[in-house]
């Protein structure tokens, strides 16, 4: 009986073993094959069979027959077809050819992150220039800033709403648990903004945000005080300029007043006192709540929290009648108010959307030259007296914003 004789060497992709078949129990291999026999009963595979495929791209299926020859030969499924060494160099040199086509489009999304980044930096500062200036033209003849703070937070919750209610965001669902740990955030956050418009309607745009350049200082002592992250010497040195520079415009202003300077600092102790808590008291069910989504929320609990405040404190003074009466163009009033109260959520809107895309140090590099933007704007808009001493005063203290930014990025 003629017989066939295999020979099985190291493994190549020419000769791969393939899944056996089950051979029945009346069936027995030739002792020719016992090596494949031992290996495939070390497995527990019984089987009568199994897989050859060939160099050629043929597949052949080994198995036993009813004929006089205990094996035989038949086609089976042919894999996909081994291709020569020439035709895969050919695959190889398409292959290399795809990431280079495909390169385009990483680098034009790359571009059009940055470009869309730049544009949502200059609406942030264009959105703060307008706000700065229709909310000083309100201010100056209508001085109420709790009813003006009120009616921004009412004009936001409105905006808040509609966002919402028209699906252009999610609409958060918030526990009531998550809503007592926000509390202190809308609390401090709704101080802050009282505190910034009553200085704004003391004195100068330029010189309130020359103020409010030493939140660094205020963030370093709160978090050394409530969080027991002492700062480096580099910190502290970034600090000097910063307070020297506040100082030194503070002498040197036209428009300097002890209600205006002292409302601008305690907007700024307001608005660290909300970053140190937010670390300080938020929790883990936090985390499910974007920026966006968590300041939405602030914005209608200030509203609920101011609204009654501003009656008890200014009482109804936004009427037609009660503006007539005082000699205001209502139209001029309302229009102007509108206009602040929607730039001051949309500039605010947009921050935390910058937020979401860069590094908080990168964001507070960004707030800074925002700041320079507002007080030059400001400055040539209302064509405010500056002196030269109080111009120095005003660079150093917003050079060191810009320093203690550089610092924090280098301990990060």
């Amino acid at each position: 009986m003629q017989s066939a004789s295999f020979t099985l060497a190291s493994p190549s992709p020419s000769l791969s073993l393939l899944k056996p078949r089950r051979q029945p129990s009346s069936f027995s291999f030739n002792p020719r094959f016992d090596p494949i026999r031992a290996s495939s009963s070390s497995s527990n595979l019984n089987s009568d069979s199994f897989n050859v495929n060939l160099s050629t791209g043929r597949s052949w299926s080994l198995s036993s027959s009813s004929s006089s020859s205990p094996f035989k030969l038949r086609p089976w499924n042919a894999p996909p077809p081994c291709y020569s060494e020439a035709e895969t160099n050919r695959f190889e040199v398409k292959a290399t050819s795809v990431p280079e086509a495909a390169g385009e489009k990483p680098q034009s999304s790359a571009l059009f992150k940055t470009l869309e980044l730049g544009a949502l930096f200059g609406l942030w500062y264009l959105f703060n220039i307008y706000f700065n200036i229709y909310n000083k033209q309100v201010l100056k003849v209508y001085p109420y800033p709790v009813t003006v703070t009120a009616i921004q937070f009412a004009v936001g919750t409105v905006v808040v709403s509609l966002m919402w209610g028209l699906n252009l965001y999610k609409k958060p669902n918030v526990s009531g648990s998550q809503l007592a740990v926000i509390l202190p955030l809308a609390v401090v956050h709704t101080l802050g903004n009282v505190f910034t418009n009553m200085s704004l309607g003391k004195v100068a745009v330029s010189f309130t945000h020359t103020i409010k350049a030493m939140e660094p200082f205020f963030s370093v002592v709160l978090s050394a005080m409530f969080l027991g992250e002492l700062p480096t010497f580099w910190v502290v040195a970034s600090l000097v300029p910063i307070v020297g520079g506040v100082a030194l415009a503070s002498v040197t202003e036209a428009s300097f007043n002890w209600a205006g300077f002292w409302s601008a600092m305690a907007s700024n102790l307001s608005n660290q006192s909300r970053n140190v808590l937010s670390k300080k008291v938020m929790v883990k069910s936090e985390e499910s709540l974007d920026n966006i989504t968590l300041f939405s929320i602030i914005t209608v609990m200030s509203f609920i929290l101011l609204a009654p405040v501003a009656l008890f404190m200014e009482g109804v003074k936004f009427t037609p009648t009660f503006l007539q009466s005082a000699g205001l163009n209502v139209n001029q009033i309302y229009t102007r108010s509108l206009l602040a109260a929607l730039c001051f959520h949309a500039y605010q809107q947009v921050s935390y959307m910058i937020l979401q895309r860069v590094s908080p140090v990168t964001h507070s590099v960004g707030n800074c030259v925002k700041r320079v933007v507002v007080i030059v704007s400001s400055v040539l808009f209302f064509k405010t007296p500056v002196s030269p001493i109080n111009t120095l005063g005003t660079g150093v203290a917003l050079s060191g914003v810009f320093l203690y930014s550089q610092v924090r990025l280098r301990l990060n």
